[in-house]
């Protein structure tokens, strides 16, 4: 792929993000099937956003859920980058007109203990470097209009990253069920979303190894500190001005947040 296409999409992508005003697909430039040109183009404003200031605090992975999947017409997981300025804090309130088309998901949030820098890893080897575990609220948000996204476009979008919220009971994975755990999400005391640990990848260890090799081939492993969001447990549910998500996972207790319109 052009370097200076890349980059024009990548421009997009940061003016909508700047403006407020939505773009059209980035797909129109680099298709659907260059997946590379995708986060090629993620870099670019990863970059921007980091000389700017922002601090990387861990990653996203996302797409992990068939039903998500299925949401928007896509048919394999995705990675983003996390920033300091992307958290909120549990049981605040966010202003709505802050953010792009939010929906919410709810998710397992790992914070590793140790760096995991070698590709040729398994599921005992992540385990091991993860300290905790925690309930997650995930905001996603597209900068493309109307949702009208496949797989390179939400890559090129940070992997429609928005903002997080993670709840506070760290907990030992020892202390967990994740593939059986339940989830149920709530919006104004009314259930959107219910699934289990197992519909993320079949369990949250195996979307957060396939991320941790991934990030271990490109150079840029996973690190100690890093809060590693492993992907929705079910459906997203859109948000509107006004409402309040809570979301709770047996083992882990719950985490909510609020949207004012003001």
């Amino acid at each position: 792929m052009d370097n200076n296409k890349i980059k024009e999409m990548a421009n997009r992508l940061y003016e909508a993000s700047q403006t407020r005003s939505y773009c059209s697909p980035v797909r129109e430039v680099i298709g659907i099937e260059d997946i590379e040109a995708a986060y090629a183009t993620q870099d670019i404003n990863t970059e921007r956003r980091h000389k700017a200031g922002a601090r990387i605090v861990g990653s996203k992975i996302g797409l992990t859920s068939v039903v998500v999947q299925k949401q928007l017409g896509v048919d394999q997981p995705d990675f983003g980058v996390l920033f300091d300025d992307m958290e909120l804090e549990n049981g605040s309130e966010v202003d709505y007109n802050l953010l792009m088309q939010p929906k919410a998901e709810a998710e397992i949030a790992f914070v590793l203990k140790e760096d995991l820098s070698n590709s040729q890893i398994g599921a005992a080897d992540v385990i091991s470097a993860i300290d905790y575990a925690l309930v997650s609220i995930e905001i996603v948000g597209s900068r493309i209009a109307n949702w009208d996204i496949k797989i390179t476009d939400t890559i090129a979008d940070n992997a429609s990253a928005s903002h997080f919220v993670l709840g506070h009971k760290p907990v030992k994975l020892e202390n967990l069920d994740l593939t059986g755990c339940s989830m149920e999400m709530f919006v104004n005391g009314e259930k959107v979303s219910e699934g289990t640990g197992a519909a993320c990848m079949g369990s949250p260890i195996n979307a957060t190894l396939w991320l941790a090799k991934i990030m271990a081939k490109l150079g840029r492993p996973l690190k100690a500190g890093d809060v590693i969001l492993s992907g929705a447990l079910g459906p997203m549910a859109t948000i509107s001005p006004g409402d309040e998500v809570v979301t709770t996972i047996s083992g882990l207790g719950s985490v909510s947040i609020k949207f004012s319109d003001r």
